[in-house]
């Protein structure tokens, strides 16, 4: 008892600090990465690391006790996240001239990184940033230099690529490096849109009047510029069509101007679009026709838009598929046909002015491989024309006291919350379903002896409500959960809870708290058994193999009790690793199977492939085979799930002496051969709760069937009569 007081009050514990959370480490990246680098291999020549600006996250770096330039992290600066939602940390050093001088990845947690293309071949183009001009980026607008691509991790580079660039400029701006000075604000003219302003209504005025922006380029002009490139085999890939025919033409409109939006889109759409944008967003329409689109394909795989990106000085925004409409009609006289028409929302916390200078940068790509592409960029400038900006009087600078500037720093974790706030609305479909989901899964746990009663209708629910577990949860919405998640909260508890990373993901959120009160109630097999779309993969496909009579195979008792720990040995040692590495056990957790059957719908690297098919046929021999013998979050759910509450799961005296029957039957094996259910193996599927209704299987249940089957039929009189000279009578019938 003292034992499972101690327990309880460490999960008391555990509780209050998710509830309440501790307070974030006021810790830059820099800080924490710094003691892992190596001057000298960042930075050739270099022995040593100063001392950090007062003002800024960057340290010196020094030479002979000299200091030959200064190092930073780029996700101190902007946001640099990728595929994995998570930050990518370059760490970058400039010179007084602000010219690089030494560029290394740190730290990424990018699949297409991870697996498949070797992080030395990522590290070596990053290193190739070494001599870039950052005055001339400044100059151009950041496309002073070519970009390099690696084929197949498109967006990872354009990320990176693109966090060097801004961040560089921001870090030589405010130490004044290059003779770059600080833009400042509110010193000159300012402009704001006017809403009063009035927009055409046929196409061809407001294409000539700058409300339409347009990029045209045809077939001989992409094949010159690719023939211009060092690479001698975009030039034999040419296309082959007319040099006159189109590539692409694509025209943009800053449509969160209410004039410009009517215009193009009607009254109706521009309400919508209005209703779409909270305050201080823009959007951008673009439409396109030709050989080439704008969209791709990588925002259906990965959610970003990789041809495309907004530019701004030093603002650049790539957009992602919840940043995203389709337009149906343009409602502008004389518009021509185009085969896309797409907004984009512009993030009110990117830094966008739309009364300044932008531009769209189109990526246009070549094969010249089986699996191999080169890139380069063409860009279709935009300017709000002067009807729909007006000037504005530059409001005084107030007189912030010292006690309030100190305060400052909150604008970051406001940002942070307005992010994740935006994701949570651009959900609200995906919450609403996952709602719905819990709510009846929620309703057959506690109303299981109604659920369970018609044997026939509660298998065709499980299979279907499995079903849009996989499609809809997993392959569509990646709401798949993974031991890595619960490392990732453990190191946040340890260095410095903060809620925000963790409210990025909707569903995922949501689903560990349900877990969590379901842990008290009914133990892992509400998510093991009804909510993880890897097991539902699993049971589904077994169902299939059953049907086309591939044989089950049961493991004996003795051998299937043995392999049970295994599952918890992997948790422990994955745990074990994230104790000093948390990157290092996120690759080891790659024993689960879940990113590449679910997350990336088997487009991965043949090993991690094969691995899953693996697990997938040994499940049609032996249902559930990695969730019984190798799943690391089943063993981490099972440890706490032994404080369930209550016992929902109804037996008989008979169960397991002399009745083997739902230990036979059992899809698991949870149910001991004496009658005893497993709470850490069993995932509770309901099939036992099935059987123990059952009028057709269940022997308790025949023969209580039988007794009221005799009951009613009355007494027999027959037994009560001897020899034809005797008179007997029925017990019920004497009288005493």
């Amino acid at each position: 008892m003292t034992n499972l007081h101690l327990l309880l009050k460490a999960m008391v514990f555990a509780a209050m600090t998710l509830l309440c959370g501790l307070p974030a480490a006021a810790q830059t990246v820099l800080s924490k990465l710094l003691p892992d680098v190596v001057a000298s291999e960042l930075v050739e020549g270099a022995d040593a690391f100063g001392a950090i600006d007062e003002n800024i996250p960057a340290v010196e770096i020094l030479k002979a006790g000299e200091r030959i330039g200064w190092a930073f992290v780029t996700s101190d600066f902007v946001s640099t996240t990728g595929y994995s939602g998570k930050p990518i940390h370059t760490m970058v050093a400039v010179d007084d001239a602000a010219k690089v001088i030494g560029v290394d990845l740190v730290k990424h947690s990018e699949p297409i990184v991870l697996i498949g293309i070797p992080d030395s071949k990522i590290k070596a183009l990053v290193a190739g940033y070494t001599g870039l001009d950052l005055v001339a980026e400044a100059d151009s607008g950041g496309t002073a230099h070519e970009l390099d691509i690696i084929s197949g991790a498109t967006v990872t580079i354009m990320v990176i690529d693109d966090s060097i660039v801004r961040a560089g400029l921001k870090v030589a701006r405010q130490l004044g490096l290059g003779g770059l000075a600080v833009e400042e604000k509110g010193t000159g003219p300012q402009y704001e849109i006017n809403p009063d302003a009035e927009a055409a209504s046929d196409w061809m005025t407001l294409e000539g009047d700058g409300t339409l922006r347009r990029l045209s380029l045809d077939v001989g002009q992409v094949n010159e510029a690719f023939a211009a490139m060092d690479d001698e085999r975009a030039a034999k890939r040419a296309l082959t069509e007319a040099p006159e025919t189109t590539f692409i033409e694509m025209q943009a409109a800053l449509v969160s101007h209410p004039a410009i939006a009517k215009a193009l889109l009607g009254d109706a759409v521009a309400q919508n679009l209005d209703d779409w944008l909270e305050e201080g967003d823009h959007a951008v329409a673009i439409v396109g026709r030709g050989l080439y689109s704008f969209k791709g394909s990588g925002y259906v795989r990965g959610g970003i838009f990789d041809r495309i990106v907004l530019i701004q000085h030093d603002v650049s925004v790539r957009f992602r598929d919840r940043m995203h409409k389709r337009i149906n009609t343009i409602v502008a006289e004389g518009a021509p046909a185009f085969n896309e028409a797409d907004l984009f929302k512009i993030p009110a916390d990117s830094g966008f002015d739309p009364t300044q200078p932008f531009r769209i940068q189109l990526l246009v790509q070549r094969e010249v491989g089986a699996i191999e592409k080169v890139f380069t960029t063409f860009d279709l400038g935009y300017q709000l024309p002067p009807q729909y900006i007006r000037a504005i009087a530059p409001a005084p600078a107030p007189q912030v006291p010292a006690a309030v500037e100190q305060v400052t720093d909150q604008s970051e974790t406001d940002a942070q919350q307005a992010l994740w706030k935006r994701i949570w609305e651009s959900k609200t479909t995906e919450i609403i379903v996952l709602g719905v989901m819990l709510t009846v899964l929620t309703a057959v746990f506690f109303f299981q002896t109604f659920a369970t009663r018609n044997e026939r209708w509660f298998f065709w629910f499980r299979m279907g409500f499995l079903t849009f577990t996989l499609i809809y949860l997993g392959w569509y919405a990646n709401a798949q959960l993974s031991v890595v998640n619960l490392m990732a909260l453990f190191g946040s508890l340890v260095s410095g809870f903060s809620w925000q990373a963790f409210l990025l993901d909707p569903l995922t959120f949501i689903l560990w708290f349900s877990v969590a009160a379901a842990l008290l109630f009914w133990g892992r097999g509400a998510y093991c058994g009804w909510l993880c779309p890897f097991g539902a993969l699993q049971e589904l496909l077994n169902r299939i193999g059953r049907a086309l009579h591939i044989p089950q195979w049961t493991l004996p008792w003795g051998l299937h009790e043995r392999l049970w720990p295994l599952k918890y040995m992997i948790f422990l040692g994955l745990f074990g690793v994230s104790l000093s590495s948390i990157e290092q056990a996120e690759r080891l957790a790659e024993v689960e199977p879940f990113k590449t059957a679910i997350i990336l719908n088997f487009v991965r690297a043949w090993p991690f492939v094969a691995y899953v098919a693996a697990l997938l046929i040994a499940g049609l021999f032996v249902e559930r085979f990695f969730c019984r013998y190798l799943c690391p979050l089943g063993a981490a759910l099972a440890i706490p799930a032994r404080l369930r509450m209550f016992d929902w799961l109804k037996r008989y005296k008979e169960c397991g002496n002399p009745c083997q029957t739902c230990a036979h039957q059992c899809p698991v094996q949870a149910i001991h051969p004496t009658g005893e259910i497993n709470p850490n193996e069993c995932i509770n599927c309901l099939h036992c709760q099935v059987l123990y209704q059952s009028e057709t299987t269940c022997p308790v249940v025949i023969k209580k069937m039988k007794r009221r089957a005799k009951d009613a039929a009355g007494p027999d009189l027959t037994r009560f009569v001897g020899h034809p000279n005797q008179q007997q009578t029925p017990p019920n019938l004497r009288k005493d």
